[in-house]
């Protein structure tokens, strides 16, 4: 049988904690609950004592917010799922940066994806190596209610790169690789239409072709008459003609 993984819920509701304990405890069999808690205090306590490998955090608490709870440790070298009623916006950030979340009201089908990811994590061992870096990348976002920083999948773990570092975006097949400001580029497995939902509350990004993203202020140059722009890595883009109106808009 293999090793369950060992869990802590924090949530200052009584019938949360209980709620999420007994889904926990029906439909995800691996998961072993070690400890409820029921304010931060508490919960560092606990988590110093019984070292869990995740711990199911509410977001908004009296006195601390789950937020809050990191600060009592120096490393976090347990995996963070948290439990949330937040805005679409604030869903977007921790998707961006790669931290699971569940939210409130919890359903099974979220918790079962949310351990599936967990151990996946766990077994890779990708929390020791990233968990820091990714609870800072969401602490950035969430701050600056703006996607400053994501966090990108390869083969290799997570790359943590500026949306302000990225010149374009090209669709290939199910696949896109991000081109950064230094002629660099990454390869991803993710579809262009990903990249297009999390950014489209910037303004300065545009899918100006079916196959292209576009951050416009890495644009050194645009041909109004051939629609095509020279990005200041000197790539060319060709602008869609159902898209040049609104881009020319954008530009001005």
């Amino acid at each position: 049988m293999d090793k369950k993984i060992k869990a802590i819920i924090i949530d200052d509701e009584l019938r949360a904690r209980r709620v999420l304990s007994n889904m926990i405890e029906e439909y995800t069999p691996e998961i072993e609950i070690i400890g409820l808690c029921e304010n931060v205090p508490k919960a560092v306590l606990e988590i110093n004592k019984k070292r869990p490998d995740v711990v199911f955090l509410d977001i908004e608490m009296p006195e601390y917010s789950g937020f809050e709870l990191l600060d009592f440790f120096r490393e976090i070298d347990f995996e963070i799922i948290f439990v949330t009623a937040y805005s679409e916006y604030a869903i977007k950030a921790f998707e961006v940066s790669a931290i699971d979340y569940i939210l409130k009201p919890v359903r099974i089908d979220k918790l079962e994806n949310a351990v599936k990811k967990l151990k996946n994590k766990v077994t890779n061992k990708l929390r020791l190596s990233s968990i820091n870096k990714r609870l800072d990348t969401l602490k950035t976002n969430l701050e600056s209610n703006d996607l400053k920083k994501i966090a990108i999948p390869v083969a290799e773990g997570l790359i943590f790169i500026k949306t302000d570092d990225i010149s374009f975006i090209n669709a290939e097949g199910s696949y896109c690789k991000i081109w950064l400001s230094n002629n660099t580029s990454i390869f991803v497995s993710k579809k262009l239409k990903y990249f297009e939902e999390i950014l489209i509350n910037k303004s300065n990004f545009y899918r100006l072709h079916r196959s292209f993203l576009v951050n416009i202020h890495k644009i050194k140059k645009y041909n109004r008459r051939e629609s095509v722009v020279i990005m200041e890595n000197e790539n060319k883009i060709r602008v869609s003609r159902d898209k040049k109106a609104v881009f020319e808009q954008k530009l001005k």
